[in-house]
């Protein structure tokens, strides 16, 4: 016991202990988050199917009209989507993405305009 207490006291007085850095691994994450990607603030429903794309955004006249609320869309569900006449792979898309949105893993990307 005496022994071990000795070559602690030996490690802190030279300075042993202090020259271990107590973050290792906080250099290479620094990176990730440096650059903020841009989002939309304000989502409503052409934001939300535009950020979606791959044909989807051609409901959104129909969509606006029947629901009206971004809000509502959120909590849709699949019949109701199926009585506005949208085809199956849209409405799947569209289920994904807002159960993604709810739980916050997922928003729509602002559009960059190089025009």
């Amino acid at each position: 016991m005496g022994m071990a207490w000795l070559q602690l006291q030996r490690i802190i007085t030279k300075g042993g202990a202090h020259s271990i850095s107590p973050l290792p691994h906080s250099a290479p994450y620094s990176r990730f988050f440096s650059k903020s990607s841009p989002y939309v603030v304000k989502v409503g429903i052409p934001e939300f199917l535009n950020g979606i794309g791959k044909g989807v955004e051609s409901h959104v006249a129909k969509l606006e009209s029947e629901i009206g609320d971004f809000q509502k869309l959120l909590v849709t569900r699949t019949l109701k989507l199926k009585k506005l006449g949208i085809p199956c792979k849209h409405r799947k898309l569209i289920l994904k993405y807002t159960h993604k949105y709810r739980l916050g893993l997922w928003r729509p990307r602002v559009e960059s305009i190089n025009a």
